[in-house]
């Protein structure tokens, strides 16, 4: 209880539950009493910059459709943690088995369509599409694009300007970072931009997943790491289904390192190292 007297304002049990319902309805994310002083961290800001006196307020203006207030509330729920080639085995998995599968599927139709599912800034399509330009042969003769999606209109923006500060690429390879990457001058001497070919394959797309998808697909391969983690089993089983219905025959799915289709899926197969293929 001295945690909240301690608070600069006042955060009842009565708002965390209208935040955790608004949440629960427009992001399908499910917040648990664990993540209170998180919500509160993250909302105070903008109780403090002055348009409000208290949460109730703020929780008045989400329900009463307050689109930049909940616009806010949704960037600033969601978690966005990524680093270009997160999960390394995925990537090597994409460019030692299943490009040459890929390759000898297809014959004559180069045509490839990929999904990023919750691509955050962006560093998951990006390490995409250079293991693509890397790894598949007579790349220009390939129809090739990617879609990047995810709920969080600020990391979509973030993604689609393609900048990044210089330590994020830390640790990739120096030919790769001399390929892909062109680093600042003066002011932005610590900041690098991705190759302008690799921007041109990726289409960045704010997108709430629980609602209706303005693409047909069918796509070829999807990643969707570290997402479903957020939603309860019932929303998992409809998110899985759907991606099946837009995916092609035995196409690929790469998911989160802590998150499984067990008992949530029947029409995945599991290939190993969070990696799976349409039934």
């Amino acid at each position: 209880m001295s945690e909240v007297r301690e608070r600069e304002f006042d955060f009842t049990d009565a708002s965390f539950e209208r935040i955790r319902q608004f949440v629960s309805e427009h992001t399908g994310i499910v917040l648990t009493e664990a993540k209170k002083n998180m919500v509160y961290g993250r909302l105070s800001k903008r109780i403090r910059k002055g348009r409000f006196d208290t949460f109730d307020e703020f929780c008045d203006a989400l329900e009463e459709g307050d689109e930049d207030e909940q616009e806010f509330m949704i960037n600033a729920i969601t978690t966005n943690l990524t680093a270009f080639f997160r999960e390394q085995h995925h990537f090597d998995y994409l460019a030692d088995t299943l490009i040459p599968k890929l390759i000898e599927q297809k014959g004559h139709n180069k045509r490839l369509r990929i999904w990023s599912a919750g691509c955050s800034t962006g560093e998951e399509p990006y390490s995409i599409a250079i293991t693509l330009k890397e790894a598949l042969p007579d790349f220009d003769e390939w129809d090739v694009k990617i879609l990047a999606t995810d709920l969080d209109a600020n990391v979509v923006a973030h993604g689609k300007k393609g900048v990044y500060r210089e330590e994020r690429i830390t640790g990739l390879p120096d030919d790769m970072i001399e390929r892909w990457f062109k680093r600042g001058k003066g002011d932005n001497a610590e900041m690098v931009r991705v190759h302008p070919e690799l921007q041109k394959m990726i289409t960045f797309k704010r997108l709430n997943l629980l609602q209706e998808w303005p693409m047909n697909g069918p796509f070829d391969l999807m990643f969707c790491r570290n997402v479903v983690i957020y939603f309860d089993k019932d929303t998992q089983r409809v998110l899985f289904d759907r991606y099946a219905d837009i995916l092609v025959p035995e196409a690929h799915l790469f998911i989160g390192h802590s998150e499984t289709l067990y008992k949530v899926s029947t029409r995945f197969e599991s290939l190993g190292h969070t990696i799976y293929q349409k039934v």
